[in-house]
């Protein structure tokens, strides 16, 4: 891990004492930045059977996973109102691609809004998505 992947762990809000649930594992997962949400949050990723309220949630979503809105809806579900979701699809030309096109959609059908779209490493790019009162927030 290096200072490039804390850095990204911090720029994309999370922060210490944070309890982050992450969906969607699988061998396919960049490492390094699970490492660096760890290392800026000091504690370990809870997995998607976390049955208490989350501060943000991870989701690694592939095209073969279903339907995109649901596994937001069902995401937001598990964390508080205004939380973050980081949604992490693999890059195009990787197997599982997932067209920007459908992320927008898919956000806006499960009333989150996109604040940044990030390159989260070799295989992943990252949307960081929050509730429309987050972004209230961040006026």
């Amino acid at each position: 891990m290096t200072t490039v992947d804390t850095n990204l762990a911090i720029g994309l809000g999370f922060q210490p004492g944070m309890v982050v649930q992450e969906i969607g594992y699988d061998d396919d997962v960049d490492q390094e930045l699970r490492e660096a949400i760890e290392q800026v949050t000091g504690t370990d990723l809870v997995d998607g059977e976390y049955d208490k309220v989350a501060d943000a949630v991870v989701l690694w979503f592939r095209s073969a996973d279903g339907d995109l809105t649901d596994a937001l809806v069902d995401a937001f579900a598990s964390m508080e109102e205004v939380g973050s979701i980081l949604l992490l699809t693999p890059k195009s030309g990787v197997d599982g691609y997932v067209e920007p096109s459908e992320i927008g959609e898919a956000s806006t059908t499960a009333g989150l809004v996109q604040t940044k779209a990030i390159n989260a490493g070799k295989r992943w790019n990252g949307s960081r998505l929050i509730t429309p009162k987050g972004a209230a927030k961040l006026r």
